[in-house]
């Protein structure tokens, strides 16, 4: 029988701000502004965002 894939963690917007270091107010107005895509996830009424996008956003926003 094949391995089912790990399902990917799904972070709440508290922890998701905290993951990137902004307060979950300027989360809320980033998602309703569009200003960035985090492509959250709307769960019900529940806002969620995948780790691996909080990633590549903040890859994408090194400055090297």
């Amino acid at each position: 029988m094949p391995n089912k894939p790990e399902m990917e963690q799904l972070l709440d917007r508290k922890t998701a701000a905290r993951y990137l270091r902004v307060s979950p107010g300027t989360l809320a107005v980033w998602d309703c502004t569009k200003r960035y895509d985090l492509r959250p996830l709307k769960v019900g009424r529940a806002v969620r965002y995948r780790r691996s996008d909080l990633d590549n956003f903040i890859e994408r926003r090194l400055v090297r």
